[in-house]
């Protein structure tokens, strides 16, 4: 079998050194997801927290990613839950988002819920994919070298314990869900609201004073080259949904319709 290639995501959001583009993976399409793997894509994310994948069906996606290119592939799992990330770890997942942490203890636990004892709890396996069926010699020692944790910034009290977070040891990344985030203000559907820009740009800052990678979700690209400019260094800048209702509605434009 092919040795596991190292994780150059994860090893790019601590350069930051490079824009990181990303698409989020809602469809559950194999061909959409192998496709956005290898079109140029610096990292996919397959969403649970708001699509109907199960765990064999994310199995299927993780091995589409990996046919198609060289794209990291991201879960974003439904809640802090270290059953289901080790089940995913054991399948081959190396990469989590974890959705609406609120507090320090919360972000702890997502990182130990990616590590083996006696910096973890995630449970002992020699024979899972992640270790290629038990023909890697070594893993376990170093497995967390690879895995890459990011948690999503949704609530203005996540907001202010960005600081406690970015001292978390296991956190490779932040990313604000800016709907969420508007929606927790109350704006509801207010991604763009002032106040809510306000606020990014504070989790921002934040971010980049404990010198932890900024990520966020904005699917224009106008605005998404100018969060880069501001300094976030990855950001999800297109979905597969979204990206065939676009190209849908212009291609039926040039038929006026």
């Amino acid at each position: 079998m092919r040795p596991i290639a190292p994780n150059q995501f994860k090893r790019a959001l601590a350069e930051k050194s490079k824009p990181l583009l990303g698409c989020w993976l809602s469809m559950n399409s194999l061909a959409a997801t192998e496709i956005a793997a290898g079109i140029g894509f610096d990292w996919v994310l397959l969403d649970m927290e708001h699509s109907p994948y199960d765990l064999e069906t994310v199995e299927r996606h993780l091995l589409a990613a990996r046919h198609g290119g060289d794209a990291e592939f991201v879960v974003r799992i439904p809640s802090i839950d270290p059953v289901l990330v080790k089940r995913l770890l054991d399948a081959g997942i190396r990469s989590f988002m974890f959705p609406f942490v609120q507090t320090v203890e919360e972000a702890r636990l997502a990182a130990a819920s990616v590590r083996f004892p006696p910096h973890g709890i995630r449970g002992f396996s020699g024979n899972s994919r992640s270790v290629r069926f038990g023909t890697i010699s070594g893993y376990h020692a170093t497995a967390h070298e690879d895995i890459c944790v990011i948690l999503q910034i949704e609530t203005p009290r996540a907001v202010a314990a960005i600081p406690e977070f970015a001292g978390v040891e296991g956190i490779d990344g932040l990313l604000i869900g800016p709907n969420d985030l508007a929606a927790n203000m109350g704006l509801l559907g207010g991604g763009y609201h002032p106040d809510n820009l306000a606020k990014i740009a504070e989790a921002l800052q934040l971010m980049r004073a404990g010198g932890i990678a900024a990520g966020m979700l904005d699917f224009k690209p106008e605005s998404a080259r100018q969060l880069f400019a501001d300094g976030f260094n990855f950001i999800a800048v297109g979905g597969d949904t979204s990206m065939v209702v676009r190209g849908s509605r212009a291609l039926l434009g040039e038929f006026g319709r």
